[in-house]
């Protein structure tokens, strides 16, 4: 018997390239809700995207390349987000949106490759966990009909573990012609088992168009819409972004970093239709920046930073922080913001919530042996 993975696997390679886009992968649950997991790699400025414009030491650390506060989104008297982030100080707006301040994981050094190990693990020190939360936490879910599916050259930290997730390439033969399309479309049609595999892989290759001829923002929040939309499609996905590491140049690249990212979230948003009221998005990077400027315009890597939880689903319109202030007594090995809540259990309460888990046996299962902060309960509705 042919396994569906060993099919799609062939039909990719007749069909030139399925690669929808690349650092796009799903998972497949039985549920109506959705969850988005999306990870800013590179460590992503939050003081520059949830800006503290009311704590003075902000303006002071930043001097000149600091975010205008009159340019800025005003979400309350202490925080406002950036001005490349319009179409989420709409979500803001309709209560869709929550933005986290002075979050980050137990990581406390600065390397990137083991700042994202601890992330997408889920342990407490790097390389201590060899699979990831978010096939953890595809394992707490009822199995559908299909395995998890990524849309990458690899699959993510984060979501290799037990639970089965194909991966697919983009192919170096040539397209396949319509005309060979249309005779294997034929030659399957009577076939019951080969019929609805064939069926599947040129379904992905219809939805994958758009974003195989360009592979921006707005397209690859369109493609993961496509599939997360369809009632018997994956209800799980992690996006990954990179280039979030703004050594130098910070206030031109991050500003570009941030409109991309919005304008990804809010063609994932319009394209979800109804489903977007399920729908909740999580987005998290392995560590913060420095508090101070650098003297090339940028910042170094850092400790705390912060995360976003959006979707219609979301208890948002509000900031949730536990500030610490940039007073230079104040900061982390006087350098970084410092870190007042714990990303692991936001993750594992926003996940839980979005899918209608237990939180506790959530925190359990993503991350061992971590506490879980009670305070978090109630960021995402029913």
């Amino acid at each position: 018997m042919i396994h569906r993975r060993q099919f799609l696997r062939i039909a990719a390679a007749g069909c030139g390239t399925m690669l929808i886009a690349p650092r796009l992968v799903f998972a497949n649950v039985e549920t109506d809700r959705r969850f988005v997991f999306i990870i800013q790699r590179g460590a992503a400025d939050g003081l520059d995207t949830v800006v503290p414009y009311a704590d003075p030491g902000y303006a002071a650390l930043r001097r000149d390349f600091a975010v205008d506060p009159a340019a800025a989104l005003r979400l309350d008297g202490t925080f406002a987000l950036h001005p490349s982030l319009a179409e989420l100080g709409k979500l803001y707006g309709k209560g869709q949106a929550l933005f986290v301040q002075a979050v980050a994981s137990p990581y406390r050094d600065r390397s990137h490759f083991d700042g994202q190990n601890v992330l997408e693990t889920g342990g407490s020190n790097p390389y201590q966990l060899k699979d990831g939360w978010l096939n953890r936490l595809v394992s707490l879910m009822p199995r559908s009909h299909d395995e998890a599916i990524a849309f990458a050259p690899t699959v993510p930290l984060a979501l290799r573990g037990k639970a089965d997730v194909t991966s697919y390439a983009p192919s170096a033969l040539p397209p396949a012609p319509d005309d060979l399309l249309m005779r294997v479309g034929a030659l399957y049609e009577s076939d019951p088992q080969l019929h609805p595999l064939w069926s599947a892989a040129m379904e992905a290759r219809g939805l994958a168009d758009d974003a195989q001829a360009r592979q921006d923002p707005a397209s690859i929040g369109k493609t993961a819409a496509g599939f997360l939309a369809r009632d018997d499609g994956p209800r799980i996905a992690m996006i990954e972004t990179s280039g979030w590491d703004t050594h130098s140049g910070q206030m031109f690249r991050l500003a570009n970093q941030l409109k991309a990212l919005d304008t990804l979230i809010a063609s994932l948003r319009d394209n979800l239709g109804d489903a977007w009221a399920k729908t909740t998005v999580l987005v998290a990077t392995e560590f913060g920046r420095t508090a101070a400027v650098n003297g090339t315009g940028g910042t170094d890597h850092g400790t705390a930073s912060s995360a976003m939880v959006l979707g219609g689903a979301v208890k948002g319109g509000r900031i949730l922080a536990d500030w610490p202030g940039l007073a230079q007594g104040s900061l982390y090995e006087g350098r970084d913001l410092a870190p007042t809540l714990d990303l692991d259990a936001l993750i594992a309460a926003v996940a839980a919530e979005s899918l209608g888990l237990d939180t506790d046996l959530a925190m359990r299962t993503l991350f061992p042996g971590r506490p879980f902060n009670k305070a978090l309960h109630g960021l995402v509705g029913a």
